[in-house]
């Protein structure tokens, strides 16, 4: 809509945008206080009638608002501003992810707005405050946002509720390691849609604090596939969302969780020096959760982050932590989100962090990788197809390394034909050291034929 389309709309809506400029209107929109907005709105004249009309609300939802009750689901803020013809920008909330893609084609073409490394460094900052409980849910000053809703949700919810949200979860993420974050990452954001508006749903406490946690578990896993998919701001707001939900729920090990896989992404973009500071913060939430588990997790991933960074002391020190914390671990009862990392995880994770090493600091590494890798590829399964694909392509560079062309080469094909069907854009970024060895051994005719292959591959 251009000004003018804007203008004539704003002509016929029975509210005045002047409304909106009043300095207690704009602290009671800043603060997302909508019982005073409405407030106010009834000392302008505007009824309880109205106010539900325009909002889409109950006269009755309308009335326990007035009366105090809080509304903190984006879904429902962004519905109110603009069935009010409240400007976005004053109640700190974003385009959602549908209007964003229709308006600039993808919500991370924003890249040329803001240099990625201050977005990194605001992420960490509200990783800072929430873990170490300086922010509380709802009062983080930059908007995270979600997906429009699409089903209303009940006007009251229980634990059958909470727990439909969580099994939907587990059946997504399932479909993420199997296909790949593109696969289903549309009806991840989908169903947090309508997960998210049960934030408004009245319920007992036990039952809201249980909701806290399945839509920390349902956002981060809308980070990651939207990470996995190569939508970077999109995952940052998601895991910023589940982060405070998280804390909101008490609940230090999915804390721990997150900032492990906002870590990730960090280690993906090249940037290890800000990935360590989340995998450390990730593993103050680990220990004060008591998670032998979840503490292995972040040392082992800061083992990589130490690795990238050359550092072969710290690495092999986190490494060993994690192997300690491993042993340690009771895994038959440790929490749904770290039960991922089973003893597959830790051979893939000690090839991955002696890979880097061989690459970076000393050859002698790959002796460590190779049998690492080679028994993580062997253990994963047809359900873990995209974890099994970059195991392949580390174990296939430090055969090159290593001199062992031949078998390399056979490898990397191997990795090549394990890719297919994945809809992952992380497999070709995990793929590039292996195609860097092989395009430095062109004059062996099998590194040549593989260089080829990867070529091809890139560039589909």
């Amino acid at each position: 809509m251009d000004a003018s389309s804007a203008a004539e709309a704003r002509q016929g809506h029975p509210i005045s945008s002047d409304v909106w400029e009043k300095r207690e209107m704009r602290e009671a929109l800043a603060a997302r206080e909508i019982s005073a907005v409405y407030r106010n709105l009834r000392k302008e004249g505007i009824s309880q009638r109205q106010i539900a009309a325009l909002t889409g609300q109950s006269q009755s939802e309308v009335s326990e608002i007035l009366k105090g009750r809080q509304v903190m689901a984006y879904d429902v803020l962004a519905r109110i501003a603009d069935g009010l013809g409240v400007p976005r920008g004053y109640m700190g909330l974003a385009y959602d992810e549908a209007t964003e893609i229709q308006v600039v084609g993808a919500a991370d073409e924003q890249q040329a707005e803001e240099d990625e490394s201050v977005k990194r460094r605001n992420f960490l900052a509200h990783a800072a405050q929430v873990t170490m409980g300086a922010a509380v849910f709802g009062s983080s000053p930059q908007a995270w946002g979600a997906s429009p809703a699409r089903t209303p949700a009940p006007g009251h919810i229980g634990m059958t509720d909470v727990r439909q949200v969580e099994a939907a979860t587990r059946a997504l993420r399932a479909l993420d390691y199997q296909y790949g974050g593109g696969f289903c990452r549309d009806a991840v954001v989908a169903q947090l849609s309508w997960g998210q508006q049960m934030l408004d749903s009245s319920a007992t406490t036990p039952v809201k604090s249980r909701l806290f946690v399945a839509l920390a578990d349902l956002h981060s896993l809308a980070g990651w596939t939207s990470f996995d998919t190569g939508l970077m701001d999109s995952a940052r707001g998601h895991f910023a969302n589940a982060l405070e939900l998280a804390k909101q729920g008490d609940n230090n090990p999915l804390v721990a969780n997150i900032l492990y896989r906002m870590g990730r992404v960090y280690l993906h973009q090249d940037a290890p020096n800000d990935a360590l500071k989340l995998f450390q913060l990730g593993q103050i939430a680990a220990q004060e959760s008591g998670s032998e588990l979840a503490i292995s997790v972040l040392a082992a991933n800061q083992a990589w982050a130490y690795a990238m960074m050359e550092n072969e002391d710290q690495a092999l020190k986190l490494l060993g932590l994690a192997k300690d914390e491993f042993a340690r671990a009771n895994l038959a009862e440790a929490e749904d989100w770290v039960k991922f990392f089973n003893e597959t995880d830790v051979y893939a994770m000690i090839g991955t962090v002696h890979t880097v090493l061989a690459r970076n600091v000393d050859l002698k590494h790959t002796t460590y990788a190779i049998p690492a890798l080679t028994r993580a590829v062997d253990a994963y399964g047809e359900d873990m197809q995209r974890s099994k694909t970059f195991n392949l392509s580390a174990l296939a560079t430090n055969h090159l390394l290593e001199g062992d062309i031949d078998h390399g080469a056979r490898v990397g094909r191997a990795a090549l034909e394990a890719a297919e069907g994945l809809k992952s854009a992380r497999v070709k970024d995990r793929m590039k050291p292996l195609r860097e060895e092989a395009e430095k051994r062109k004059n062996n005719p099998d590194a040549r034929d593989l260089a080829e292959r990867l070529g091809t591959f890139f560039a589909a």
